[in-house]
């Protein structure tokens, strides 16, 4: 996603724009501006620094300060570009407000230091105004957590801890358990049991159906039915057996796109109707 477009991003760049607020208001406390010092103001204005050192300022607070807001500019230094705040100096262009804060406290000042504050609360509104915009254009999001129980159930201890292939395959496993225990079926392999399951011939003893609720003569309901017999089948060959057997580790985006898949599955065969044949003599599958 693009950052601009990321409320979580923006809201981080707005605290760090208003921690480097923070900091250099703290450092200027340590000094006075320029004016208010006895009279420099008047004849050196923008040869003098902006602001001056406060008589009995001790260098090390001095050095701790500064050291504290350059950390801070440079986490908000991308805020400038992104909100487009900045100053422009008769000589000098554009000025970059946060990357220059120093300039304040130098001889021939670019800023001032109400030039920085008040780029700052600028940019801070702008990005309000991004954070809202970027959270209103979000695209809903699902987390893994929101999966079908049996499908997190069996992945999230291995998720949680980034073990995104494991994750799956024990979803996988979980999801073949769900239709075993829903068709009591445990004599035929899983592929052949996703086949059999979804098969369009009628039940027989022991080998019970699942079907679509609704009237098989729907249109919707025959689509259903026919689209469950290749669904199922596809994703346990796709994806549990490429898991099971494949070597090398998923990435998160894979894992859960797999993890989905195996979700959809999985609701689907608790909605379905189990259909069983009566008690007898049956026709084979």
């Amino acid at each position: 996603m693009e950052a601009r477009r990321n409320p979580d991003y923006l809201k981080a760049l707005a605290s760090a724009v208003a921690e480097f607020r923070d900091a250099f208001d703290d450092l200027l406390e340590l000094y006075v501006e320029n004016g208010e010092a006895g009279g420099l103001g008047g004849f050196a204005r923008g040869i003098a620094p902006a602001v001056l050192l406060r008589e009995g300022s001790d260098p090390r607070e001095v050095a701790r300060r500064q050291a504290r807001v350059s950390r801070a500019a440079g986490r908000a230094a991308a805020a400038v570009p992104l909100t487009q705040v900045a100053v422009a100096v008769q000589g000098a262009g554009v000025v970059d407000p946060i990357a220059n804060w120093q300039t304040v406290t130098r001889p021939k000042p670019l800023l001032e230091a109400v030039d920085v504050f008040g780029a700052c609360d600028q940019a801070l509104g702008r990005l309000d105004g991004l954070i809202l915009q970027a959270e209103a254009e979000r695209p809903p999001s699902v987390g893994a957590e929101a999966m079908h129980p049996v499908v997190w159930g069996a992945a999230s201890r291995l998720w949680r801890d980034r073990h995104f292939r494991e994750a799956v395959a024990a979803a996988a496993e979980a999801v073949v358990l769900l239709v075993k225990t829903r068709t009591g079926r445990n004599d035929v392999a899983d592929t052949a049991l996703w086949q059999e399951a979804f098969s369009d011939k009628d039940p027989v003893p022991g080998k019970p159906r699942l079907r679509w609720p609704g009237n098989p003569a729907n249109r919707d309901v025959s689509s259903m039915n026919g689209g469950l017999r290749f669904y199922a089948p596809g994703v346990q060959m796709t994806i549990r057996n490429s898991v099971a057997h494949g070597a090398g580790q998923l990435d998160e985006q894979n894992a859960v796109e797999r993890l989905a898949a195996l979700s959809l599955l999985a609701r689907w065969v608790d909605e379905c109707d189990l259909v069983e044949a009566p008690a007898g003599p049956g026709e084979a599958n």
